[in-house]
C-alpha cells in the first residue's frame, strides 16, 4: 500500500481536527502584513500571534490551517536530505480553550490512527524544568497515558544528550530545546511576556540504519535530538501557560495551544525515509530535472546536493514570485532572485544551460495548483518572469565566474568591495561569491567593505540626481506637474489593468515628456495599452480633486497608500528632522471613490482636468521583469493650481 500523498496528508489533518470543533482558515501570504519585525512568514504560528497574546479571533477558539512558510536562515543549509526554505506548517491553536490532556492524545490519535505510523517508532521530548519553573510532569502524564492504552510502557528519560537512550520513549531536555516565547529562553522574555514550554515528536528511522554510526557524531551518544539523522521531528505542541512578571513567572489566566508540524516532514515518516526530496511533493520537479539533464536523482553525491538546492529554490522561488516578491535587488525580492540565481548555477553543474526554471516552475505548479490556486492564476507571469531572470543571469554567469578565477590566480584574497564589483558587474549576490570562494577554499575578507561600497555607490547616484525634484522631476515648471500627476494616474491605471505585482521601479520626467518604469513580465498588448490610455484620461475628464495629508510611512501603509520609495521618503524624513512623509490622494475619498494613493514628495496639479489629454508614445523592456513607458500630455492649463493640504 502506498504512503499518503502530502495533499491526503494535509485534507487528513484539517478535517480531523473540523471534526473536533475548529475552524479551517486558508494560509496567509508568504509576505506578512503589518509585521515590521520580519520579511516573511516562518511559521504557522506568526499570523496567528495576536491571538495567542490575547486579541479574540473571530471565527472562535479553535483554530486549524496549514500555513505557507518560508526560512531564509535555511538557504545555505539547503542541500542536506532535511532541509528546505519553503515548507507547509500544519497548526491548529487553542485559544483558551483546551490544553495538554486534550492535545497531546489527539495528536497521538491523529499520528497512529488516521496516518497509520507506527507509535513504536514514534518519540517525544518535554521540558526539563529550571529554578523557577517546574517540570512538566502533566504532558508526560498524558503521553505516558496514550502509549499506555495500546500497550506500550513509556519510560521517562533524563539526560539522554549525555547518557543516551537508555530504553527511554518521553525525553527531558532544557529550555533551548523545550520552551517557546517570542524572546526566547525564560531569562531572556521581558516582563509581561507570555510563553510556555513544549513537547515536541520525532520519528525513528530506525537503528539498523547505521545513519548514527555512519555521521559526525558517530563518537557522541544518540538521542532524539542529535544531528546524525536517525530522528526526524514531526511536530511540536506549544503550551503557553507562563507569564513574566518583576519577580518571576505566574500561570497565565488564558493558557493557549499551538501545534506546528511540518507536512513535508510528515510524509517523509510516511515514506520511512529521511530524504525529505523523495516525497511526492518533489516527484514531478524531480522528473523534471532527471529528464532535462540525463542524470538520476541521488546517484552521485555531489549531483544529488545539486538536484536538492535546484529542487528546493526553485519551488521556494515559485511560491514567492505568486505572493508579491519577484526577483529583485531589494526586500523579500532580494532573497527571491538569490535562490533563483543559485539555482540556475547548480543547475550548470548538472549540465543544464538554459531553460531550467521555468520548466522547474511548471512542474511546481502543477503540483500545487489544487491547493492553492493563485499558482495557476499568476502562472504566466511566473514563468515568463523566470524565464528573463534565467536568460539575463546566464549571460553573465560564466563571464564573472572566468573574471573571477582570474582575479583569484592573481591575488590570494578578495575583499567585500571587490565582491560588491561582482555584484553591480555581473549580478552576484554576496552569497553566491562567498560560494564560489569557499569552493575554491577561500573566503571574503573584510566583508563589511561590501555594504561599505554598496553605500558609497548609492550616495554617487544620488549626488548625480541631486538635481532632480522629489520624484524625478527635472524642474517645478506647470508642464512637469501636469506630467508627475500623470505618473501617478498611470500607475493607478497600470495596476488595474495589468494586476496588483506592478510597481514604479524608477520615473523621469521633464517639460516635454514622462518616462515610468514599472515591474511587468510581458511585453504588454496593445489592447492593454489603449485600455491604460482610456482609464487615464476618463481620470482627467472627470476632473478629480488631488490633495495631500501628512501620515506617518507605517501609517500610510496602514491606509492602503503604495510607494516604492518609502524607504528614500522615510530617510528623508530623519534627514530633515520631519516625522511624517505626504499621501498624496487623486479622486473623493470620503465618496470612497479613489482613483490613486500614493506616497510621494509632490508637487501636483489641483484637479485632474488641469492635465490635458494624455498618450502612450512608446513601450519597451528596460530589463528583466521591468518594462518602461514614454507617454505626453497635450492641452489643458497653462497655468495650474497645485494640489494642497486635505
Amino acid at each position: 500500500m502506498s504512503p499518503l500523498t502530502t495533499d491526503q496528508i494535509r485534507t487528513s489533518y484539517l478535517e480531523f481536527f473540523a471534526a473536533r470543533g475548529h475552524a479551517v482558515i486558508p494560509s496567509a501570504s508568504l509576505l506578512p502584513e503589518n509585521d515590521p519585525t520580519t520579511l516573511f512568514t516562518g511559521s504557522g504560528m506568526q499570523p496567528m500571534l495576536p491571538y495567542l497574546l490575547g486579541e479574540k479571533h473571530p471565527l472562535g477558539k479553535r483554530i486549524a490551517d496549514s500555513q505557507k512558510s518560508f526560512r531564509s536562515v535555511d538557504i545555505e543549509e539547503v542541500g542536506d536530505n532535511r532541509h528546505t526554505t519553503f515548507f507547509e506548517m500544519l497548526g491548529n491553536w487553542s485559544l483558551g480553550d483546551y490544553f495538554k490532556a486534550e492535545q497531546i492524545p489527539w495528536m497521538f490519535e491523529w499520528l497512529t490512527k488516521e496516518l497509520k505510523l507506527d507509535p513504536q517508532r514514534i518519540f517525544v521530548t518535554v521540558f526539563r524544568g529550571n529554578d523557577v519553573i517546574p517540570r512538566d510532569d502533566v504532558s508526560v502524564r498524558s503521553w505516558k497515558e496514550v502509549f499506555k492504552k495500546i500497550g506500550i510502557d513509556a519510560m521517562d528519560v533524563d539526560l539522554a544528550e549525555k547518557n543516551g537512550m537508555r530504553n527511554g520513549r518521553i525525553f527531558y531536555y532544557d529550555e533551548k530545546k523545550n520552551w517557546w516565547s517570542r524572546a526566547g529562553e525564560p531569562a531572556k522574555m521581558p516582563v509581561g511576556e507570555p510563553g510556555g514550554p513544549d513537547s515536541e515528536m520525532f520519528w525513528d528511522f530506525g537503528a539498523e540504519r547505521q545513519l548514527h554510526e555512519q555521521s559526525a557524531w558517530k563518537d557522541r551518544p544518540c538521542h532524539v535530538n542529535c544531528d546524525c539523522g536517525r530522528f526526524l521531528e514531526i511536530g511540536n505542541n506549544v503550551f503557553m501557560e507562563y507569564l513574566k512578571t518583576g519577580n518571576g513567572f505566574e500561570k497565565l489566566a488564558q493558557q493557549n495551544v499551538d501545534f506546528g508540524g511540518g507536512l513535508e516532514r510528515i510524509a517523509a515518516a510516511l515514506n520511512d525515509d529521511p530524504d525529505v526530496f523523495l516525497i511526492d511533493a518533489f516527484a514531478g520537479v524531480r522528473k523534471v530535472l532527471e529528464e532535462l539533464c540525463g542524470k538520476r536523482y541521488g546517484a552521485v553525491d555531489g549531483e544529488t546536493r545539486a538536484f536538492r538546492i535546484v529542487m528546493d529554490h526553485l519551488r521556494a522561488c515559485t511560491f514567492l514570485t505568486a505572493d508579491g516578491a519577484p526577483p529583485s535587488n531589494k526586500d523579500q525580492g532580494y532573497f527571491t532572485r538569490r535562490m533563483l540565481r543559485r539555482a540556475i548555477r547548480f543547475a550548470s553543474t548538472l549540465g543544464l544551460i538554459q531553460n531550467v526554471a521555468p520548466r522547474v516552475a511548471a512542474a511546481v505548479i502543477e503540483t500545487y495548483a489544487r491547493s492553492y490556486p493563485l499558482l495557476r492564476q499568476k502562472e504566466a507571469m511566473i514563468l515568463d518572469t523566470f524565464d528573463a531572470e534565467e536568460a539575463q543571469f546566464r549571460r553573465t554567469l560564466m563571464k564573472g565566474e572566468r573574471e573571477l578565477t582570474d582575479y583569484l590566480s592573481a591575488h590570494d584574497t578578495i575583499d567585500g568591495a571587490k565582491a560588491f564589483y561582482f555584484f553591480e558587474t555581473y549580478g552576484f549576490p554576496l552569497e553566491l561569491t562567498q560560494e564560489l570562494l569557499a569552493e575554491r577554499g577561500k573566503t571574503i575578507e573584510k566583508p563589511a567593505s561590501f555594504d561599505a561600497a554598496r553605500t558609497e555607490h548609492q550616495d554617487i547616484s544620488r549626488t548625480a540626481s541631486a538635481g532632480k525634484f522629489k520624484g524625478g522631476l527635472a524642474d517645478h515648471s506647470a508642464a512637469t506637474t501636469k506630467l508627475h500627476t500623470a505618473t501617478h494616474l498611470l500607475n493607478a491605471a497600470l495596476r488595474k489593468v495589468l494586476g496588483d505585482h506592478v510597481w514604479q521601479k524608477g520615473s523621469n520626467i521633464t517639460a516635454e515628456r514622462l518616462r515610468f518604469d514599472f515591474s511587468h513580465p510581458d511585453k504588454m498588448t496593445p489592447e492593454q495599452i489603449a485600455e491604460v490610455e482610456r482609464l487615464v484620461n476618463e481620470a482627467i475628464k472627470a476632473d478629480l480633486p488631488v490633495a495631500y495629508h501628512l501620515t506617518t510611512v507605517d501609517g500610510a501603509k496602514k491606509e492602503g497608500a503604495i510607494g516604492v520609495f518609502d524607504e528614500r521618503y522615510a530617510s528623508m524624513a530623519l534627514s530633515t528632522g520631519a516625522s511624517e512623509v505626504k499621501v498624496y490622494v487623486i479622486g473623493h475619498e470620503k465618496k470612497r471613490s479613489v482613483f490613486s494613493k500614493e506616497i510621494c514628495g509632490g508637487p501636483h496639479v489641483a484637479r485632474t482636468g488641469m492635465i490635458g489629454g494624455f498618450k502612450i508614445q512608446k513601450e519597451e523592456s528596460c530589463g528583466a521583469g521591468t518594462r518602461r513607458i514614454k507617454a505626453v500630455v497635450a492641452g489643458g492649463s497653462e497655468e495650474v493650481e497645485v494640489a494642497g493640504e486635505e
